[in-house]
């Protein structure tokens, strides 16, 4: 049976842990919100991380790993185990390649391709977050995703650590083989990019960045876009009709046109709100909880499936409810 003093012994002798005993997620996270974990338990070394994740899986505790909080709800009673964080954010160069570890930031990432030359991410500007969440949930922006330029991605399984190529990442959009293998866990990626123009990539970059912070501040306390969009030939017949041709981006359609629809924009529950200008923008406009969040979510679910007959799924993953997703 699960004890947390007796799990954290079990950490005592492992080398460059970082360990904070009921730590609070909200910090963790971009929403703001969410209740305490048994432990915080950190590392930059790849071999640390393993042999904790080891020890705690021996000892059946309840985990979970995230990156930089971006994409979670956590339940306001927060999460009754130990969270993980791998926090290694080394960036390295080698011609047309980049090895980047799971715990770089993810623009960092892009400003550091962009100075020395590298095309392939430049249009990622501006998306919080990590970069092994990135990869874990194939991140893209623009008509372009990560998963273009991952070459390799190194991950722990649990009992080793292993490589798999592109192919075998299996992405697809915001989807990889990671985000339904939730027991491996990214540790870095090699991505291959084009020679380009320093300066022409930064500016495409500063640009999108214009644009994104105007929707999405940097500092509202939000995951961005809440729901994914819809890839039109997946559409059954009556949605697909519904979507006026203009409204048609590279054969998605933007989640927030069905989402405006059935009256998104504005909606509010406590300080869960959904802005006014964008009807996939659910934001902590101040003093909200992973509750009202959660049904804000179901609400407007309920409200696309009754109306168009087709399910809204969420980018956002959550800890601590009924289940894990």
């Amino acid at each position: 049976m699960y004890n947390a003093e007796e799990t954290l012994g079990r950490l005592a002798g492992i080398p460059n842990l970082q360990v904070t005993a009921k730590a609070l997620l909200a910090r963790y996270t971009r929403f703001g919100i969410g209740g305490h974990c048994d432990a915080l338990v950190e590392s930059s070394s790849a071999e640390s991380f393993a042999a904790a994740v080891i020890a705690l899986r021996a000892s059946e505790a309840p985990l979970i790993v995230i990156g930089g909080g971006t994409n979670l709800v956590v339940a306001d009673a927060g999460f009754p185990g130990v969270v993980l964080r791998f926090t290694s954010n080394r960036l390295l160069a080698a011609g047309d390649r980049v090895s980047a570890a799971a715990g770089a930031v993810l623009d960092d990432l892009v400003d550091f391709a962009n100075e020395r030359g590298l095309r392939g991410i430049e249009t990622l500007a501006g998306i919080p977050g990590w970069t092994g969440g990135a990869i874990y949930g194939n991140a893209g922006a623009y008509g372009h995703s990560i998963s273009e330029r991952a070459l390799t991605v190194r991950f722990f399984d649990g009992e080793r650590v292993r490589v798999f190529d592109n192919e075998q990442c299996e992405f697809q959009y915001r989807e990889s083989v990671f985000k339904r293998r939730k027991d491996w866990i990214v540790l870095s990626s090699e991505l291959r990019f084009d020679l380009s123009d320093a300066a022409e990539l930064r500016k495409v970059s500063e640009g999108i960045r214009g644009v994104r912070n105007a929707k999405f501040p940097p500092s509202m306390k939000c995951a961005g876009s809440i729901f994914k969009n819809f890839l039109l030939a997946n559409l059954p017949p009556r949605a697909a009709g519904a979507v006026p041709a203009g409204v048609i981006r590279e054969g998605k359609v933007p989640a927030a046109y069905f989402l405006e629809q059935v009256g998104a924009k504005g909606l509010r529950r406590g300080g869960i709100q959904v802005a006014d200008y964008h009807a996939n923008l659910i934001y902590n406009a101040g003093g909200g909880n992973s509750a009202d969040l959660y049904a804000v979510v179901q609400e407007l679910k309920s409200r696309v499936r009754d109306r168009f007959g087709i399910e809204a799924e969420e980018e956002v993953q959550y800890i601590g409810f009924d289940r894990v997703t």
